[in-house]
């Protein structure tokens, strides 16, 4: 199966080898994945020629963590994907908040990418707070097909 279609991309952040010319890329569903990181921590205006791109999480730092911002939050990541990210069916956005008082909320996205069928959980690290020694990372896990 040619997957080209899913696309190819720089690498994030972008990283150079000595031995190979140029930036190193990122193709299929690493370019998704490495998509939806750039998503998720870009604000909007911040990219001067896609001044819409990107869903502004950074406002939502300083507010404490009740329901109502949980459902903002889901909302601006579930709008942003939506528009700016046509490879993928989003399944469920999901909010694990037991390290809130770390300062820490870890966002979990759950997307079947529409050409393969395959399905992936996307797990994003959000900080609350401003973050030294922490050790977290974006993941992504393929799931398995419950057809």
């Amino acid at each position: 199966m040619n997957l080209d279609f899913l696309g190819r991309g720089w690498s994030f952040p972008p990283t150079f080898d000595k031995g190979l010319p140029g930036v190193e890329m990122l193709e299929q569903e690493a370019d998704i994945l490495a998509s939806l990181q750039v998503l998720l921590s870009t604000a909007q205006g911040e990219r001067v020629m896609l001044p819409l791109f990107g869903c502004n999480l950074d406002e939502l730092v300083f507010e404490s963590l009740d329901t109502g911002t949980k459902a903002l939050m889901t909302d601006k990541i579930e709008s942003a994907i939506l528009y700016h990210e046509p490879r993928i069916d989003l399944e469920s956005v999901r909010l694990d908040d037991t390290r809130e008082l770390e300062g820490v909320v870890l966002i979990e996205v759950i997307y079947r990418v529409r050409t393969t069928n395959s399905r992936f959980n996307f797990v994003y690290p959000f900080f609350k707070l401003e973050g030294t020694d922490l050790d977290l990372a974006a993941t992504v896990t393929l799931l398995p097909d419950n057809d």
